[in-house]
């Protein structure tokens, strides 16, 4: 019976033991089934937030990309903008950097000046860029005419007016500075800006101090002797000028002589039928010989109706008087213009119309109407030609 009880004990036992191992491996298995269902629940719990990140992450992406594409389109017009606003505040900047020059005189040439004389030789100034000299005071100079100068067959209605801008008594201008500002107008046939200078007080002035001194003011090329040769400007007395070319002394080659009637500073301005009288053309001998046009500008203000003033004679000049066939034109007090034919020589016409009876000479023929004549009185058809260069006040 022991043994049988301790068999069947041991038997308990082992069973025990192996229902023990059994759930023991249940429980372990059961252990593993619930790890591996927590690991899946969390695999899982980690993979369904996946999606919404992509899509919040793709949907970032979309929005730079077209901020980017915004900020392309806008950028280049505003750097348009910008540069057009640029733009403009360079126009405006230059606009007035040109204004500041504009009122800025310009620097005058300093060259020394020539007196060129035949009696005794006037005290010369001093050089507008000598230490003493005053300082040139800032000038409005004239805009040059950059439009086609008119042909000096054109009308033109001036006043003879002394135009005061500066002090009577101020030194700074000089022989000198006056020869200088002058001679570039001259140059580029700049009739109007000359017309605007020899109206100015300090013109005026320097002619009027040569009178009956027999003395003019030169500046230009000289020779060896120190006399005009080349090209150059002169100033007379009686507000006249003279500017081309010279040979040793005297005027030879292609030059314009010019007369200003301007009254007296000082004195009651008169009103003139004349307001200059000039000759453009080919000289010799100090007078013109050659082609060449004289001119008059007329102020038709000052005509009546039964006046024909003549305006331009155009041909030969032989020591200043008509020579040859001439052509003519003259303007009444409506600025009609008519054309006229002459034939002259040595400064006596031939005659269209003998009117001796009655002292006068036919001496110009209307081109179109053969039967209409300018009449001179007959003690008059002489010298006819450029008779102010005869005179001392001439010029010369």
């Amino acid at each position: 019976m022991n043994l049988l009880e301790r068999n069947n004990s041991e038997k308990k036992r082992r069973d025990m033991e192996l229902e023990e191992k059994k759930e023991q491996s249940r429980r372990a298995a059961s252990a593993r089934n619930a790890g591996r269902e927590s690991g899946e629940d969390k695999n899982q719990d980690w993979r369904e937030p996946k999606v919404p990140i992509i899509l919040i992450l793709s949907g970032i992406t979309i929005v730079l990309l077209l901020c980017i594409i915004v900020l392309l389109v806008v950028s280049p017009g505003r750097k348009e903008s910008d540069d057009s606003e640029a733009l403009q505040q360079n126009m405006l900047d230059y606009a007035d950097e040109q204004k500041q020059n504009d009122n800025v005189p310009a620097d005058t040439p300093s060259q020394e000046i020539i007196v060129v004389e035949s009696s005794e030789q006037p005290e010369i100034e001093e050089t507008a860029t000598s230490e003493e000299t005053t300082e040139t005071p800032e000038e409005e100079k004239p805009e040059e005419n950059e439009e086609e100068i008119p042909v000096e067959s054109e009308t033109i209605d001036k006043t003879a007016i002394v135009v005061d801008v500066e002090d009577e008594n101020d030194v700074s201008y000089t022989k000198e500075f006056i020869m200088n500002e002058m001679m570039p107008y001259f140059a580029d046939n700049n009739l109007d800006a000359i017309w605007d200078l020899a109206h100015l007080k300090r013109y005026v002035k320097l002619s009027a101090g040569l009178k009956n001194t027999n003395t003019y003011y030169y500046k230009g090329g000289t020779d060896s002797d120190g006399k005009p040769d080349g090209v150059g400007l002169a100033i007379y007395e009686n507000n006249t000028y003279y500017y081309g070319s010279w040979s040793h002394g005297v005027r030879s080659g292609d030059g314009r002589w010019i007369r200003f009637y301007i009254d007296d500073i000082g004195a009651k301005t008169t009103k003139k039928k004349y307001q200059s009288h000039s000759y453009s053309g080919m000289w010799s001998n100090d007078l013109p010989n050659g082609e060449g046009a004289e001119h008059y500008d007329v102020d038709i203000s000052q005509l009546t109706s039964k006046d024909r003033e003549i305006q331009n004679v155009v041909g030969n000049f032989t020591n200043g008087l008509y020579d040859g066939e001439m052509y003519a034109n003259t303007v009444d007090h409506l600025g009609n213009v008519e054309e006229w034919d002459a034939v002259a020589h040595q400064g006596v016409f031939e005659l269209w119309r003998d009117m001796s009876s009655i002292g006068e000479c036919s001496v110009w023929r209307n081109k179109v109407d053969f039967e209409l004549c300018l009449d001179v009185d007959k003690s008059e058809n002489k010298n006819q030609g450029m008779r102010e260069l005869f005179t001392k006040s001439s010029g010369k």
